[in-house]
């Protein structure tokens, strides 16, 4: 969701950076220091225990609070002491260059130094040498503070050591990177961690720079501000080739036309003797064609040709240390362009180049041609498993080093700061891994471990990853709903996985996963628990059932590791019978397997039950759902058996059940106490309600029930101070958003609820809310659910009868609570405009929050569809029909893709985009030709690729019958009706565009196209050609490990900004900042949100180079993690263009409007709430440059689409409408802009009041331009009166003020100043309390301010 609040959305799917060294060392050397120390320790420390008191809900806080806890003040300011070390500087002297000093911190590695000097543009050629100080050689793997003697000042000298063959290989591939440093090919091919990122070409290299460039000459003449004619408001095409523009600098300035392996290598044993280790074939831009020799002394020029072998050195044989400075000899255009290729490469804004944590893959790229690369091709030989030169001892024990980070300790900071930064890399690491693996698998390049077995069944282990595929083999899933089911399991297995690891307990180890999607296979890639291939697996399942409940087991230890995580997961413990009838415990479901490695570690897997079973889809005989589910046509049937809850929406559920426990308890207690003060005592009448709604029908009555409650929620305060102080705690933790960890009221507050509990009364009081909520305890509010209810195969014991139906009854009122309170309060949201979702991305992310399941899409839509508002929510429909539809598209595509041959593949893929997108009615597949289809059909193909199936079934695909199994797909899977039987209906129907069903179905599935105008309208040829296909993707599902403590401090800032305590804000910001660099690396999503955020505070408080700067970084962030056209990156170049024009870069701030206009017409269309900000920044920012028609089509067209989202009393219009007066001031048509600013006024005067200053302005405004207008008419009837000899007053027309245009741009992008004496301050922050403290009363519900200011904005505004 792009939600207007920087909170981090708790899963943002695929973004998790690492940085070696090598890019740690890199910002450093490029003065983006990473480590600023926040002022001082003491404010950190406060931090620590706001980040602790704040926020109860981290499930991790029960072990790590502790600690803090006990040491007290001192610990924590330590601990802060110890990551702020500060730096000091060394000098580096590097044969043939000056000494240059270097900053360096204590905690750094000297392997850090080195490559912080293989990336400097002077000593970037070296690999291959050492430190040394006083003559002493540096460990490279020693911290600093380490070395003896190694202080402010000291000198450090580089000296060349000899090559060994491994050095010489890592020599030539640093070389190959240096020469391909600004060649983009890479991004596009989706390799190393590559994406691209094209902010630099918008603001002509890095901003800050440009910024003092181009302050000289501010003249506003020499900008040119014409959009291109497919910007501007109304166009109709919607070009595709904008999307990349190109890059100057990508125009390959050539060093060398070939560097290759000779084939001459390896060198035959008497030349090892003479110090060869390998030879390079070499062609210059002068087409001299050299062999050179490297040898432990360097490299040298030798007489080979391509056909005689002669190792004997060349006269001359130019030997050098470097390659770089060989070549430099012998040929002038290497040293010519080489030297300015590393000039281009420094000079490159580091973000554009640092590795993303997680592959980022772009759906369109331009031609690239392919070029030789002598080490792209040994790689793709030698299969490198993983990173195998880098590391000794080979291929990496994945689940060794996942289980190893989980143990490290996390006692204080820096231990936790150490694990975290371990377990992310990794993960991040094995991501990347087990994608290539399974990638191999589907392309046929791994043996599978059981051969002789159909293609299906097979399983592969690669580079200690074990895979499997997502189909039903054995028939497994056969009662869960087959395939399907076997298709569902892996993601929620991974969902459990992950929901286990955020709870983080000790003991409890979970695998490795990952889950790839590539070429309509599904495969799950898991580490190896050790020794399990050894043994069968009825030996090794010592807790859990391996056959869905028939049999099962249990164990003591794995009930105690289990039950720490039973409380944030909200899993009840239970009883359930094995075949021996004899009663089983568990605290997990079922097919939850405990296995111990023969490592000794506890192991859980198969997790794909971890929450319970959403009831709405999975109809169960003799079982009635409630009347709403009843009413919107659930129970339903769905593809497999094994549709679960969310765990956002377990949250929310059991979140809404504690207020209404706690209103419930409050307004007993409240009854109780009025009836002591009149002598009669009514229990009675109270536990009958209560009783009441225990029964079947809660919600309904207990929704009166809390009704009645808020009224009462007055006398409440005095009445129980208790009761009231846990109130308002529940309520400050429901206004958190709680991302990572389980809320967990029960536990936090069984201490407070003692007191009042001694009163057999009140006891009575909290057994009857508890029994009304379905807590499943009496004394405390606690609520579970049992995974394992409904589960085919599982049975209860006699005496769990009771429990049983309870838990039954829990479940049937979750699947109701998301029909009747998450999906209105979703569309509620989006009426409001607090959730403004963009595209299929941004729409799944805003349901997930909310605990909604994709599944329900057809259900909120048909919600939004009788909404009174539908026209307030159209864009939100139309997103939401286009991800229907490329959902269902996609779910074709799938087993469409699985007929296909590899040759085929290409044409089958654009076969498909063809029939689902191409206007032309009969599109043909084209065939591979004849001589490359296998003729040897006859042979049995028992161990054939995957896919390798010969049959062109998929060629017989029409438009016509896409469609229909399209409509077909969203009526069985999403219940959901679309009637449509071509792609040009659907467009006319629903307002969609085919460009933005291009790119969702292309990201979705992962192909790639290439980067041109496609013609989908022509109704005599298809849109694409098989030459348009470039590549087909994986798509990645991982687990995203979490920062901890730096998402607190970041929790902590926001709360404290929200304030009004910006500096506080801010320091809190910076240091959540450092921490997150400190566990990611430089690049991560949520760097980009505290980045964002601290661009926000340094333009309020006035530093707008700072602003800039940060902003900036967060823009290219942005484009590389999340993708060039992504919502957020939209939103980045918003902010962006705000701080250029404060900045006074006018033309670059035009720019990246139209960039972010493009982007958004090609993302969602134009009639989106959002283009109404985009519209209303270029219209002012071109009345800025005094293009007034332009700039009226803007302001116009914003006052259109406002009118329509807001309504038109909005205060958004009364502002839009005025903008546009002022337009027609400065273009002196005074009646327009009377007539425009009276709409505003009337506005004003209705939704204010007269004596509003808002009002008085806008009349005040009005007189002025009825005197304007006068003066005018005056001038027009003396012209007429004495023809040309009139006497003429000068009419003011004042070209307007930057400052008030950047008045009027701070208004609209929510940003409020107010100059406020200290006075003011105070009762300000009263007043923000006093509001807060009303909200969290559930009396928040007086109207705010149209269009709700955004969660970082309600700064000083009154």
């Amino acid at each position: 969701m792009v939600s207007k609040t920087d909170d981090i959305p708790a899963s943002v799917p695929g973004c998790n950076p690492v940085m070696d060294g090598a890019e740690d060392g890199a910002l450093q050397a490029t003065g983006a220091s990473v480590k600023e120390p926040c002022g001082c320790a003491h404010s950190a420390d406060t931090a620590m225990v706001n980040g602790d008191a704040a926020l109860p809900e981290e499930g991790e806080l029960k072990q790590e609070g502790n600690c803090e806890a006990d040491g007290g003040e001192d610990s924590n300011e330590q601990e802060v002491i110890v990551i702020q070390d500060t730096g000091f500087t060394v000098k580096i002297q590097a044969p043939g260059t000056e000494p240059f000093d270097l900053q360096v911190s204590p905690q750094e590695m000297v392997q850090e130094i080195h490559q912080v000097l293989m990336d400097r543009e002077d000593t970037c050629h070296r690999t291959c040498f050492s430190l040394q100080l006083d003559g002493n050689v540096l460990d490279n793997f020693a911290e600093l503070k380490s070395i003896e003697g190694l202080q402010e000042g000291s000198l450090l000298k580089v000296v060349e050591e000899p090559y060994t063959v491994r050095e010489a290989r890592i020599h030539v591939r640093h070389i190959r990177d240096l020469l391909k440093s600004l060649d983009p090919s890479d991004a596009y091919n989706g390799v190393d961690c590559n994406s691209l990122s094209f902010l630099s070409i918008f603001t002509d290299g890095d901003l800050g720079d440009s910024g003092k460039r181009k302050k000289k000459g501010t003249e506003l003449e020499q900008i040119d501000c014409t959009p291109p004619e497919h910007i501007l408001p109304g166009s109709k095409e919607h070009p595709l080739v904008p999307l990349q523009p190109q890059n100057k600098d990508w125009k390959p300035m050539q060093c060398l036309k070939v560097l290759t392996m000779s084939g001459w290598n390896p060198p035959p044993g008497n030349r090892k003797m003479h110090g060869d280790l390998m030879y390079l074939y070499i062609v210059t831009v002068e087409e001299r064609h050299v062999s050179v020799t490297a040898s432990t002394r360097g490299f040298y020029l030798n007489q080979s040709t391509t056909y005689t072998f002669n190792p004997k050195p060349a006269n001359p044989s130019f030997l050098s240390h470097s390659l770089v400075e060989l070549l430099s000899q012998i040929s002038p255009a290497f040293k010519k362009n080489f030297t300015s290729l590393q000039k281009k490469r420094v000079q490159r804004h580091p973000f554009e180049r640092i590795a993303t944590p997680f592959q980022v893959y772009s759906w369109t790229a331009p031609q690239v041609d392919h070029a030789m690369d002598c080490v792209r091709a040994e790689d793709a030989y030698t299969s490198r498993l993983g990173y195998e030169e880098h590391i000794p001892g080979q291929t990496r024990d994945w689940n060794e080093e996942l289980q190893t980070t989980r143990e490290l300790p996390r006692k204080n900071l820096p231990e936790r700061l150490l694990r975290e930064r371990a377990i992310f890399k990794v993960h991040s690491d094995f991501a990347a891994a087990a994608t290539r693996g399974a990638m191999a698998v589907i392309d046929g390049n791994v043996m599978a471990i059981n051969p002789g077995e159909e293609t299906r069944m097979q399983m592969f282990i690669w580079n200690n990853i074990f895979f499997s595929l997502g189909f039903d083999v054995r028939d497994h899933y056969r009662e869960l709903g087959g395939d399907a089911a076997a298709h569902a399991a892996p993601t929620n297995d991974l969902n459990g996985v992950r929901a286990y690891g955020a709870v983080d307990v000790e003991g409890l180890y979970t695998l490795g996963t990952v889950v790839v999607d590539y070429r309509g296979y599904r495969v799950t890639a898991q580490s190896i628990i050790p020794g399990i291939l050894e043994r069968e697996q009825e030996q090794s399942v010592i807790y859990g059932s391996i056959d869905f409940g028939k049999t099962v087991v249990s164990h003591g230890k794995y009930l105690e590791l289990l039950d720490k995580t039973s409380r944030p997961l909200k899993v009840q413990r239970h009883k359930v019978l094995n075949e021996k009838e004899e009663s089983v415990e568990l605290c997990s479901s079922v097919e939850c397997k405990g296995i111990i490695g023969n490592d000794g570690r506890h192991y859980i897997l198969d997790l794909l039950r971890t929450f319970p079973p959403d009831l709405n889809f999975l109809p169960v005989d003799g079982e009635e759902l409630s009347a709403e589910s009843q009413r919107q046509g659930f129970p339903r049937q769905h593809r497999h058996r094994l549709a679960c809850l969310r765990q956002e929406l377990i949250e929310a559920f059991v979140e809404h059940r504690y207020l209404l426990f706690m209103k419930m308890a409050a307004m007993q207690l409240m009854q109780q106490k009025a009836n002591k003060d009149s002598n009669k005592t009514d229990m009675p009448a109270i536990s009958e309600t209560s009783e009441a709604q225990a029964d079947g029908s809660v919600d309904a009555t207990q929704t009166a029930a809390a009704e009645g409650a808020t009224d009462n929620n007055g006398p409440t305060e005095n009445s129980n101070p208790t009761t009231s102080q846990i109130s308002t705690e529940s309520e400050e933790n429901s206004s958190k958003p709680t991302t990572n960890g389980p809320v967990d009221p029960a536990g936090t507050r069984n201490s407070e609820c003692k007191s009042p509990l001694e009163d057999p009364k009140s006891r009575e009081v909290v057994l009857n809310a508890c029994k009304a909520v379905g807590s499943i305890s009496n004394t405390s509010f606690d609520i579970r659910f049992n995974p394992d209810i409904f589960s085919p195969g599982v049975r209860f014991p006699e005496d769990a009868v009771e429990d049983v139906q309870k838990q039954k009854q829990l479940l049937k009122d979750a699947a109701a609570f998301l029909v009747t309170c998450q999906v209105p309060s979703l569309v509620k949201d989006c009426l409001d405009h607090s959730t403004l979702p963009m595209d299929g991305a941004t729409l799944t992310e805003a349901l997930h929050q909310r605990g909604i399941n994709v599944r329900y899409l057809g259900t909120v839509l048909e919600f939004v569809d009788k909404t009174p508002a539908k026209a307030q929510l159209e864009h939100f429909y139309r997103i939401g029909i286009i991800e229907l539809i490329t959902r269902c598209a996609k779910h074709i595509f799938r087993t469409y893709l699985q007929g296909v041959e590899l040759s085929a593949l290409s044409a089958a893929v654009s076969h498909f985009l063809n029939c689902f997108l191409s206007s032309f009615p009969d599109a043909v597949a084209h065939l591979p030709p004849d001589e490359l289809v296998s003729r040897r059909k006859n042979r049995k193909r028992r161990n054939r690729v995957p896919g390798s199936g010969d049959n062109t079934a998929w060629a017989s695909l029409t438009p016509s019958e896409l469609w229909k199994n399209i409509a077909a797909e969203a009526q069985s899977y999403y219940h959901f009706k679309i009637h449509c039987e071509s792609v040009d209906q659907v467009v006319e129907k629903y307002g969609l565009q085919k460009i933005t069903l291009l790119r969702e179905i292309s990201v979705k599935t992962g192909i790639q196209i290439l980067l041109k105008e496609y013609n989908f309208d022509s109704r005599h040829k298809p849109a694409f050609t098989e030459e348009d296909i470039l590549n087909i993707f994986p798509v990645v599902k991982h687990v995203n490990p979490k920062a901890s403590d730096a998402f607190h401090f970041f929790q902590s800032g926001q709360a404290k900004v929200q304030q009004g305590f910006l500096k506080e804000g801010c320091e809190l910001i910076n240091e959540a900042l450092n921490l997150f660099n400190n566990v990611y690396g430089a690049m991560h999503v949520e760097i980009c949100a505290c980045l964002r955020l601290l661009a926000r505070l340094n333009y309020i408080m006035g530093d707008h180079p700072e602003a800039l700067s940060n902003q900036q970084k967060a823009v290219l962030m942005s484009e590389r993690v999340l993708g060039i056209e992504h919502p957020n990156t939209i939103q980045e170049y918003m902010h962006l263009a705000l701080y250029c024009f404060a900045n006074g870069q006018l033309s670059t701030a035009l720019k990246l409007l139209y960039r972010a206009r493009y982007l958004m017409l090609m993302v969602c269309g134009e009639d989106h709430p959002e283009m109404a900000l985009i519209d209303s920044n270029i219209g002012l920012v071109l009345h800025g440059v005094m293009e007034y028609d332009l700039s009226l089509r803007f302001l116009e067209n914003a006052l259109t689409i406002n009118t329509k989202y807001h309504g038109a009393r909005s205060l958004k219009v009364a502002l839009s409408h005025h903008l546009v007066a002022r337009m027609y001031e400065s273009k002196a048509e005074f009646r327009s802009a009377l007539q425009h600013e009276k709409e505003g006024y009337t506005i004003y005067k209705n939704q204010m009041g007269e004596a509003h200053e808002k009002t008085k302005e806008s009349s005040e405004y009005l007189k002025y331009l009825t005197q304007q207008a006068v003066a005018l008419q005056r001038t027009m009837n003396e012209i007429y009166k004495n023809g040309s000899n009139a006497s003429i007053m000068p009419l003011k027309f004042t070209a307007p003020s930057m400052a008030s245009i950047l008045e009027q741009l701070n208004i609209i992008n929510g940003i409020i100043f107010i100059p406020l004496s200290q006075k003011d301050l105070e009762n300000l922050k009263a007043e923000v309390q006093r509001r807060q403290q009303l909200q969290e009363l559930g009396k928040g519900e007086e109207p705010a301010e149209d269009g709700p200011l955004e969660l970082e904005d309600k700064i000083p505004v009154d």
